[in-house]
């Protein structure tokens, strides 16, 4: 079976969908079969993030509706054999999706062998993030360490513990883990930020990933390829150490404490 993984939060523009791409390549980078399925209905950029947006004939609410077959919509990327995505309407809304529909579309990836399927959750609690998170195994709640982030992602966990299919069928909640975004140690020291430890403990979850600011994370979405093919980017590695811990490897957090100066480069000014 297929592991279901959702990466949801309860605010737009926290790094969903850079999150989705970066953890289903580097879960193809180790061996795994995985599908990322992009379930924002009319605003999809999954296709943008992956470089595969020339490449998109059929998309998830064709596969729904019956217009094309999953292998017909499914894009492989062009980096790994295993690795595909299934992007999102442009012209349709979020009625076209359906809970049956996306049963048999997640049905149909576990029975092509597939070991992961990511969903890329709108934000929020509408329709399309209802649908993304309803049959998952696992949640990814990204979070920005602000307030309103923080805030916005505890009603999102509010629905995972209450409103999926494993809560309506009494056998265990959402395992969900928290992916902290845009962190800035300097900014956290100087009180204009949360830290890990203040979000972790409003919301109660484990930190399964630190990504650091950084200009890379945009340079790599217009480029079509997913910030964590960057191993120079600490941002790239940052989501390669969160790709372990999902795993169950041990890693250290890191980028996460101000860099200290040493004596020569406050003496020279660097």
């Amino acid at each position: 079976m297929a592991e279901i993984i959702v990466i949801t939060s309860g605010k737009g523009g926290v790094g969903k969908t850079t999150t989705s791409a970066s953890i289903a390549t580097g879960l193809a980078r180790r061996g795994k079969k995985v599908a990322v399925i992009d379930f924002d209905v009319g605003l999809r950029n999954l296709d943008l993030i992956m470089g595969c947006e020339r490449r998109v004939v059929y998309d998830f609410v064709n596969v729904i509706h019956g217009e094309a077959t999953l292998k017909q919509a499914l894009i492989k990327d062009k980096r790994f054999d295993n690795l595909y995505v299934l992007a999102a309407s442009q012209t349709r809304d979020k009625d076209a999706l359906s809970k049956e529909g996306v049963e048999k579309v997640l049905k149909d990836l576990s029975a092509e062998g597939f070991d992961y399927v990511i969903c890329d959750s709108p934000a929020g609690i509408e329709k399309g993030a209802f649908l993304a998170m309803y049959y998952a195994d696992k949640a990814i709640v990204v979070v920005n360490p602000e307030v309103s982030s923080v805030r916005d992602s505890d009603r999102v966990l509010g629905l995972l513990a209450s409103k999926t299919h494993r809560a309506e069928r009494s056998d265990g909640e959402v395992a969900a883990h928290l992916l902290l975004t845009r962190y800035s140690p300097v900014r956290v020291e100087s009180g204009e930020m949360l830290s890990i430890n203040d979000v972790e403990e409003v919301l109660g979850l484990k930190t399964i990933g630190v990504i650091p600011e950084s200009g890379d994370v945009l340079n790599a979405s217009n480029k079509g390829e997913p910030v964590i093919m960057d191993g120079e980017s600490i941002a790239g590695q940052a989501y390669d150490d969160a790709v372990a811990r999902l795993l169950g490897e041990e890693r250290p957090l890191r980028f996460t404490t101000v860099e200290k100066k040493g004596f020569f480069s406050k003496l020279f000014g660097g």
